[in-house]
């Protein structure tokens, strides 16, 4: 990697800690069984309606036993609104019985044991080792991550794998937790999906997506 390739990088992230200092995980949460719960629920689903269903359906599940026990098909109207409940519901469920019969009911602090768990894969399994343990194996990988690593040059893969390693490459091991947390509170904040807002945004000097959006955004005038 070339040095100023480098010295890019290292000002992307300062930037972002200085405009998202309090960046960090947007799920509630009492424990580590509910913040699995919460994640799993929040794939294709937004953290504001996930907590809006956990509020209800942690007074109403109280242990991870109580999860084992469930039916169903009652849980999935429980868990409805935060889409692909059916497929939700099964993991969860079946993640409650997995933890309680190999692991004690306690969520494992590994990757390799975390990934044996349904509904679990590599960005779920880094959200929930990093928030519940402090445990570091990797970056979580979600939509925002995609697309900002594109726009800002990190990444020109389009699999959250690809994407992964390529931001362990470039940066230090301490920085990857927080790292994942900038990268989406700046995605929701200022670099939206279909409209991001290049004119305030403080990375708009070294980005190389914000030209070529001012570009699409004048000829459109």
């Amino acid at each position: 990697m070339k040095g100023e390739e480098i010295i890019k990088n290292e000002e992307i992230l300062r930037i972002l800690k200085k405009t998202h200092p309090h960046a960090g995980i947007a799920l509630n949460y009492s424990n580590n069984w509910e913040l699995l719960v919460s994640v799993i629920l929040s794939a294709q689903c937004t953290d504001k309606r996930v907590n809006i269903v956990t509020e209800k359906l942690f007074k109403k599940y109280k242990e991870i036993g109580d999860y084992a026990n469930a039916d169903i098909s009652e849980f999935e109207l429980d868990i409805r609104s935060t889409g692909f409940y059916r497929n939700k519901a099964k993991n969860i469920l079946s993640a409650a019985k997995l933890l309680l019969a190999e692991f004690k009911g306690e969520i494992p602090k590994t990757m390799e044991e975390m990934l044996t768990i349904p509904g679990v894969a590599r960005k779920t399994a880094n959200v929930v080792l990093g928030n519940a343990y402090g445990v570091i194996e990797g970056i979580a990988v979600d939509t925002h991550v995609i697309r900002l690593s594109q726009r800002l040059g990190l990444s020109k893969n389009k699999t959250p794998e690809k994407i992964e390693k390529d931001l362990m490459n470039l940066y230090d091991k301490k920085e990857w937790f927080r790292l994942t947390y900038l990268l989406i509170q700046h995605g929701r904040a200022i670099c939206d999906a279909k409209r991001p807002m290049c004119d305030r945004c403080p990375l708009n000097k070294i980005c190389p997506s914000a030209f070529q959006f001012k570009q699409f955004e004048g000829a459109g005038k």
